[in-house]
């Protein structure tokens, strides 16, 4: 069995709550289903692997386990407010050996200045932002398409 891993980061829990102007009104388990079954038609034979924490620590040690698991074949990561502070996120990503996809629900590009730069954008293939759940969607279709140069 091959592993796709999906970190969600710190107040990504609240979404459906929190904000609905800007991370809509869909709960993190509802889409949870949603992309459990857009993963069981366009990819099968692989499992979702998912986290979502308040816990900085347990973040990075999802990342470790994604680095360490030989059946991992990508991951999305939306490290929420991590994004932009967190070095340990940054540096957990870039150990992880395999294909990773920056998601985020809003458009962090058009909202505060210091959501503009992402400490984890570098160690990823990719960024999908602002298409709110959608946007995992589209990850998972990049990790499936995507062809290391």
């Amino acid at each position: 069995m091959r592993n796709v891993y999906l970190l969600q980061g710190i107040n990504l829990i609240r979404v459906g709550k929190r904000e609905p102007v800007l991370y809509g009104n869909t709960s993190w388990p509802d889409a949870r289903l949603q992309l459990q079954h857009w993963l069981e038609l366009h990819w099968p034979g692989v499992s979702l692997v998912d986290c979502t924490t308040t816990s900085e620590q347990e973040a990075v040690e999802f990342l470790h386990r994604m680095a360490d698991d030989p059946h991992a074949v990508g991951g999305l990561i939306n490290p929420g407010a991590w994004t932009h502070t967190s070095l340990a996120m940054r540096d957990a990503a870039a150990g992880v050996g395999s294909p990773l996809v920056e998601v985020h629900l809003s458009h962090t590009y058009a909202r505060e200045s210091f959501r503009k730069s992402s400490l984890v954008a570098s160690e990823c293939v990719g960024t999908v932002s602002g298409f709110g759940w959608l946007g995992y969607t589209l990850g998972f279709q990049a990790l499936l398409a995507y062809q290391p140069a």
